[in-house]
């Protein structure tokens, strides 16, 4: 599953095609989703040059001479340029490739071609994307910003997983980074937000800055030290405590019954 991490390794391996020019774009239903038609991916993007890449969150973003391209990768999507992908696998991903998965994508002047691999079907394309409902980028988070998410003004809040899920509030956190921050945090997933003492949100924020910068250079979120345990009846690759699974924040969450408090 993409998260922040993988779609910055794909706008880094994107930045291949900035200067090309697209002399066909296409797109299935699938990847239209968003989109009046299939055929508004092709008419739009034709005859555009590539000016740069950039990204906010999970959302990759390409900048050409015309609209902003998005792109948005569901569960499963890897971003493909001349046979190479972003990323060499996905934790709950294939780990193969297979043709019929390519749901569109761009043709260039020089024969090149970016594609949208998407078995699950959930990655779409998007023009001039709307970015208003999402929050700080979390791999650019600062403390400002870290604070304004663990800041509840009424009540104690959601459960600081789903605090940390919601894209408006913070960008690009999926699943398998919130439960790797809050492992390394030893905080709850349960924990309500509002609810948070002050060590534990320096341990957070700790935990948060140091989890993007180790995870980045280790290739991504589904590299992290608590995968080991990631199972039912798993074990803490800590200290050995019995792993807990339960449903939060709509996603199925792991945390160990021992440091985790």
């Amino acid at each position: 599953m993409p998260e922040i991490l993988e779609v910055e390794s794909y706008r880094e391996l994107a930045d291949r095609v900035v200067g090309a020019t697209v002399v066909r774009g296409w797109a299935d239903p699938y990847s239209a989703k968003k989109l009046s038609s299939v055929q508004q991916w092709a008419r739009a993007v034709k005859g555009l040059k590539i000016t740069g890449t950039s990204r906010r969150g999970k959302l990759m973003l390409i900048e050409t001479s015309g609209p902003t391209l998005g792109m948005r990768f569901g569960m499963t999507g890897v971003l493909l340029i001349d046979g190479d992908a972003g990323i060499d696998g996905l934790f709950y991903g294939p780990h193969r490739f297979n043709a019929e998965w390519i749901r569109g994508g761009m043709q260039f002047s020089d024969g090149r071609k970016l594609l949208l691999h998407d078995p699950r079907r959930l990655g779409r394309f998007e023009i001039d994307p709307d970015l208003s409902d999402l929050g700080p980028d979390a791999l650019t988070l600062t403390k400002k910003e870290f604070d304004q998410i663990v800041t509840i003004t009424r009540g104690e809040g959601p459960a600081i997983k789903a605090r940390l899920l919601d894209q408006s509030v913070v960008a690009g956190v999926g699943n398998l980074l919130g439960d790797e921050i809050l492992f390394r945090a030893g905080i709850d997933p349960r924990t309500p937000s509002g609810t948070l003492s002050t060590d534990e949100k320096i341990r957070l924020f700790k935990a948060f800055t140091q989890t993007m910068k180790t995870l980045k250079k280790r290739g991504g979120s589904h590299l992290g030290d608590h995968m080991d345990g990631r199972h039912p009846g798993g074990m803490c690759p800590k200290d050995g405590g019995a792993m807990r699974i339960d449903t939060i924040g709509g996603r199925t969450t792991y945390w160990c019954s021992k440091h985790q408090k």
